[in-house]
Parts: C-alpha cells; sequence; structure tokens
C-alpha cells in the first residue's frame, strides 16, 4: 500500500497525468475542429458523385477535383505536416509549439481523413430511401439532413471513433517536435534521459485510451443500430 500511496505521490506520476491531460485535451479539440472541416467536405464528395454512386447532385468535374485535393492532404506525413503548418499555428496560436499549437495541425491532418469516412458512410444509405424522400417532394437539403445523415449514423459513429483513434496516434507523433502530451513524455524522459518506465507508461495509457475509445464507440453505434 505504501507503495502504491508513493507512486501517487511521485514525480512520475504528476508527470505522466500532466501529459495524459495534455493529449485529452489535443485529441478532444483536434476532433471537433476535424469534424467542421470534414464534415461539410464528405458531405459534398457524396451529394457531387456520380447517381451510380449514390449522388444527388451528380457534378463530376467539382467531385473529381475536391477528390483529387482530400487525397493530396491525405498523402502528406503528418510529422511534414507539422513542420509545413507551424507558420499557421503560430499566426493563429501565437506560437508554434505547445499543446493548442498541435491541435491546428491535427485538425487539418484528420479533416481530409473525416472527409473520406463521411463520404464512405453516406455511399451506405440504401438508395430507396432516397428516391423515396425524393418522390415525397424532399428537398436536396430535406434529404441531406433528415435521410442521409439519420440513415448513416451508425456508420458515422464508427468513423468518428476511428478518427479519434487516429488522433491519439498523431498526437503521440506530435511530441516527436514539441507538441506536449504523452509522446513527448516518452520522448524527452523515456528516450533522451533513458528512463524507460515513462514511456511505458505513456504507451500503457494510450493503449487504454483507445481501448476505451473503441469500446464508447461501438456501443453506441449498436445502440443506434436497435433503435432502427
Amino acid at each position: 500500500m505504501e507503495t502504491i500511496a508513493s507512486f501517487f505521490q511521485s514525480t512520475m506520476f504528476t508527470l505522466v497525468a500532466q501529459a495524459t491531460w495534455q493529449t485529452l485535451v489535443m485529441v478532444f479539440l483536434s476532433t471537433i475542429f476535424s469534424m467542421i472541416l470534414g464534415l461539410p467536405v464528405g458531405i459534398l464528395l457524396h451529394i457531387t458523385s456520380s447517381e451510380e454512386q449514390g449522388g444527388i447532385i451528380p457534378h463530376p468535374v467539382f467531385y473529381n477535383v475536391l477528390s483529387r485535393i482530400v487525397n493530396i492532404l491525405r498523402s502528406f506525413p503528418f510529422i511534414i505536416l507539422m513542420i509545413v503548418l507551424m507558420p499557421l499555428s503560430r499566426l493563429i496560436i501565437g506560437t508554434s509549439i505547445g499543446t493548442m499549437a498541435t491541435v491546428i495541425p491535427l485538425s487539418i491532418a484528420a479533416a481530409p481523413f473525416v472527409a473520406r469516412i463521411i463520404e464512405s458512410s453516406l455511399k451506405e444509405v440504401d438508395p430507396g430511401v432516397v428516391q423515396a424522400a425524393r418522390a415525397m417532394g424532399s428537398t436536396n437539403w430535406q434529404i441531406i439532413l433528415k435521410v442521409l445523415i439519420p440513415e448513416a449514423l451508425p456508420s458515422l459513429v464508427s468513423g468518428v471513433t476511428l478518427t479519434i483513434i487516429n488522433l491519439i496516434g498523431y498526437s503521440a507523433m506530435a511530441g516527436a517536435i514539441g507538441g506536449g502530451g504523452l509522446g513527448d513524455l516518452a520522448i524527452r524522459y523515456g528516450y533522451q534521459r533513458f528512463s524507460p518506465s515513462y514511456m511505458v507508461f505513456a504507451v500503457i495509457v494510450i493503449i487504454v485510451m483507445v481501448e476505451v475509445i473503441q469500446f464508447i464507440g461501438d456501443k453506441i453505434s449498436a445502440h443506434l443500430i436497435a433503435k432502427r
């Protein structure tokens, strides 16, 4: 008992707890901002795709241009993207290092991924449901808001879950260039100061985070499917 109590009062526990909080803040904020950026792009990709793919406003030229832009952004390695976006972080946040500065590249890196997930989820909606809504006189906005998104909700939840898990991994990589969080803890204390215990704790916390997020996401998705 004394050993456990001394651990919770130790410097290691304080640093791990602080790094965990930083990671949670980074992931939470970047998830919100990446959804704000990626959701409309994903919807545009779906509705402007061909009729065979479920598009309700087919526009091949617009779709191809937007799709190429998304593919280009997705192809950037996160470390390189973070370095490229340092001036933008400095402009918006006032600094290019630290937890809040990392939210900018995390959000932009995840946004194309979110867009593809949204597009894929909307494609899973039964075309018959869309056709029925169209036959009842629904407008395009009504089809998007009242048919496509509600019908795709379980798949969208699974996509958001996957996005959060990817962002946890990205946030760990951000520690390599001063992003803070568990990745920074593992590098500065575990690698540079030759203290493997810090690295072990950082990995354990990340694994627990991923397991909890996946469990919650699966439960919510299953609940939404059961309510249909």
